[in-house]
């Protein structure tokens, strides 16, 4: 027998050892038959209404109980389809107590994990977001107001990882180039005169778009420095043995040859510029010797006809 029943037997129990004192009491007293059903009735209507009273709040319990399952079974439904995973399957046999019990757990797991995953992929949308604005790429395809599937959540997760390392492989590739291209526009003496060009040399590196056009035109621009400095470099070269053959042309002393030593090493645009200052310096000086040889001529053709 249940304790519950138990207490039930006893309560009754009780009951009818009080009216057997009532009973006796009244008799004691000398109460008459009709008074004693009159105070009879009082007990009965008192305890009635007492149990009325609390199988009302029972009932109320119940009802309470019940519309709790209704509205958890529903918002249960709803997650389910959120969270696109199967219904859970109601337990039979399970008191209206536990059924409520259970089903009001499954629904604050189903709320937490509804929250842990808005959460996540808030926190992925911000990581694509800063992605994007780094690499110019487009957005990742999902609605910002959506409850992910753990499937889509993996497969962003793996969309931030590629682009992540997309970007370590151009941010590598642009501080290569951009070292490059430093190196040559000090070379040529250059400095970066296009917007883009001083974006590359004077802006901070994380703030650069790394974008595939923006690569591209990296590259585009370090070919150019390229050639341009290897049209210097040829001019240079040219330069150096028309110097070379003037020197030996006009007997150059092996002292001023030593004075243009730094020039004729380097390719810079100070070096270019001073080669080409001293070819126009030995042309004229051997133009000027051509005249001197050519009066010297004259003078002896004219002493020779005095003759």
């Amino acid at each position: 027998m249940r304790r519950s029943e138990i207490l039930a037997a006893e309560a009754v129990s009780c009951l009818n050892k009080a009216l057997c004192q009532l009973k006796d009491i009244w008799e004691e007293i000398g109460i008459p038959e009709d008074q004693r059903l009159q105070r009879t009735n009082v007990v009965k209507n008192h305890i009635k209404n007492l149990l009325d009273m609390m199988i009302k709040e029972e009932e109320s319990l119940k009802a309470k109980l019940l519309t709790s399952i209704q509205t958890c079974r529903l918002e249960m439904e709803k997650l389910c389809l959120d969270l696109q995973i199967p219904l859970f399957e109601d337990e039979e046999g399970l008191s209206v107590l536990q059924q409520e019990k259970n089903i009001c757990t499954q629904v604050e797991a189903l709320m937490k994990e509804k929250t842990r995953r808005v959460h996540q992929l808030k926190a992925l949308l911000e990581q694509d977001q800063d992605l994007c604005d780094i690499l110019c790429s487009m957005p990742y395809g999902i609605p910002p107001d959506c409850v992910p599937s753990l499937e889509q959540l993996e497969n962003f997760h793996q969309h931030i990882a590629n682009q992540n390392e997309e970007k370590a492989q151009r941010y590598a590739e642009f501080m290569e180039l951009k070292k490059q291209i430093i190196l040559h526009m000090e070379e040529l003496d250059r400095i970066p005169e296009t917007s883009f060009e001083k974006d590359v040399v004077c802006e901070d590196e994380e703030a650069f778009c790394l974008s595939r056009d923006n690569i591209t035109s990296l590259k585009l621009l370090l070919c150019q420095l390229e050639e341009h400095k290897a049209e210097n470099e040829a001019t240079c070269e040219a330069l150096r043995e028309k110097i070379q053959q003037l020197w030996d042309r006009l007997q150059t002393p092996q002292v001023e040859r030593e004075a243009l030593n730094e020039h004729m090493v380097s390719c810079r645009k100070r070096n270019l510029e001073a080669l080409q200052a001293e070819v126009e310096r030995l042309e004229e000086l051997k133009l000027r010797n051509i005249c001197r040889v050519i009066d010297a001529i004259r003078s002896e053709i004219a002493v020779f006809w005095d003759k």
